[in-house]
């Protein structure tokens, strides 16, 4: 019962975690390329700052992640539900934490682009859509995992 519920929050602290480190990656990389740009554009400020926050929603994903499995997080967890926390942790953090580092890269070159003048906002968000796509599906993952590990043990 007990390293039920460790295993249960390895999996939590995966989700969130992983997650929100790329997420900070992300907007680093991008927030990197607006202090570069702004010097060379600085009324392109609403521009860099629409891209550049486009990596933050990996890290929301994990924390919407947590909600959605904190029933569980119970002393009567049983090990396939811990199980199932763990690898929808495990799946939920890395995508997360890749996704949101390769979109804050994408959205980097946007605002490099912007900042040379070339109008790139809407070919960039699209761009940046794709990696946040498979984001999305991790979340998803871990939300109709819910449905299948069966009621809450209290």
């Amino acid at each position: 019962m007990t390293l039920n519920l460790i295993i249960a929050f390895l999996g939590v602290a995966l989700m969130v975690g992983l997650s929100g480190i790329g997420s900070v990656y992300g907007l680093t990389i991008c927030g990197n390329a607006v202090v570069g740009s702004l010097k060379k554009r600085p009324e392109a400020m609403g521009t860099y700052i629409l891209l550049s926050a486009l990596p933050s929603t990996q890290g929301i994903y994990g924390f919407v992640g947590y909600f959605m499995i904190q029933s569980y997080l119970t002393p009567g967890i049983t090990t396939l539900q811990a199980a199932a926390i763990l690898g929808g942790g495990i799946a939920l953090g890395l995508v997360g934490l890749l996704s949101a580092v390769r979109q804050g890269q994408v959205c980097a070159n946007g605002v490099a682009a912007t900042g040379a003048g070339n109008n790139v906002t809407a070919g960039t968000m699209i761009m940046a859509a794709f990696p946040e796509f498979y984001a999305i599906l991790a979340l998803l993952v871990v939300i109709l995992m819910g449905g299948l590990m069966g009621a809450p043990v209290l």
